[in-house]
């Protein structure tokens, strides 16, 4: 179990330099603008010129992306061009937010999603039927879409909710509550759907496996044969299929957090890409990608350890 760990988390180190190599070749591909776009477009060439040497952006690629790799590895990922905040403090304001509605979004995706696909795929009938609707229904609208109705029924017409704005956990709990509460169930609308449908069929898979009706001809209560192995046999689809929705809800947290004004990761690098400031733009893509291959480490290691053939992968 060491050594797969030990491989795994070398692999995630290994695409952690790709992509920050990448991820970097492609900013700086767009850096010969980033000084005009500073100081304007009344900016003459040798003010250009003068910003460019201060910003590092006349010297060649290769040392660029090398400073910037040293800075980072010690967690410093340099300061805002536009207006000289440290980028980590920028990041540090605005993780809670989306990790708060990102984590809770995906732990409940997983109890409701395991419940409603199981539940299919052993009932069967019209149950079934009525879980692939709502599933399919559940693609079909954007979340955008769902948040707008979201906030029109529950914090405009109702009132119950607030409609913008972020409180934090350590502020008030149950304020913290009320203000990821819609944006959270925005985000479930999908999740379940996608994820729901995909444990269904990896349910019925094993359902259909030779040892599921050797368990039972052998006279095992069916909640037995459901609890202990049956579960056990669908959670490695299971987790990769949630692995994969922690990744994607990650990206639908960017359109939520302009729905309802959250100061979050996604809106921060939305405004650094339009206004191309590049160190918080790759601060936000570095720390985006160690949660991923985080999230992805700790599936693979859940994984390997309930099934053990998943270590001789």
């Amino acid at each position: 179990m060491l050594v797969f760990i030990a491989r795994r988390l070398g692999g995630g180190l290994v695409l952690m330099l790709g992509i920050s190599f990448i991820a970097f070749a492609l900013v700086f591909a767009g850096g010969s603008h980033a000084a005009h776009s500073i100081l304007g477009q009344d900016a003459d060439a040798a003010a250009i010129a003068a910003k460019e040497a201060e910003l590092g952006l006349d010297q060649p690629f290769i040392v660029q992306y090398g400073t910037w790799l040293l800075n980072a590895l010690r967690g410093d990922f340099g300061h805002s061009w536009f207006n000289s905040e440290q980028v980590v403090d920028l990041i540090g304001t605005r993780l809670p937010v989306t990790l708060s509605i990102v984590t809770v979004s995906v732990l409940l995706t997983a109890l409701v999603s395991v419940l409603l696909g199981m539940t299919a795929a052993i009932r069967g009938g019209w149950l079934d039927r009525a879980i692939q609707f709502v599933s399919v229904a559940g693609v079909a609208l954007p979340n955008f879409w769902v948040a707008i109705v979201l906030v029109v029924i529950f914090a405009v017409t109702l009132g119950w909710l607030p409609a913008t704005g972020y409180v934090p956990f350590g502020d008030s709990p149950s304020r913290w509550v009320a203000s990821i509460t819609l944006p959270v169930v925005a985000l479930l609308f999908a999740g379940i759907a996608s994820t729901a449908q995909q444990i269904r069929g990896a349910t019925i898979d094993v359902l259909s496996r030779d040892f599921v009706r050797t368990l039972r001809a052998r006279g095992l209560s069916e909640r037995s044969v459901i609890g202990a192995h049956v579960l056990r046999a669908a959670a490695g689809p299971a987790l990769t299929v949630l692995s994969l929705q922690f990744i994607g809800t990650i990206g639908g947290a960017v359109v939520i957090e302009k729905v309802f004004a959250l100061p979050g990761l996604g809106l921060l690098g939305v405004n650094a890409t339009i206004k191309g400031d590049m160190p918080v733009i790759m601060g936000v893509l570095i720390v985006t990608a160690v949660i991923v291959v985080l999230v992805n480490l700790v599936i693979d290691i859940v994984n390997g350890w309930i099934n053990p053939k998943a270590r001789l992968a």
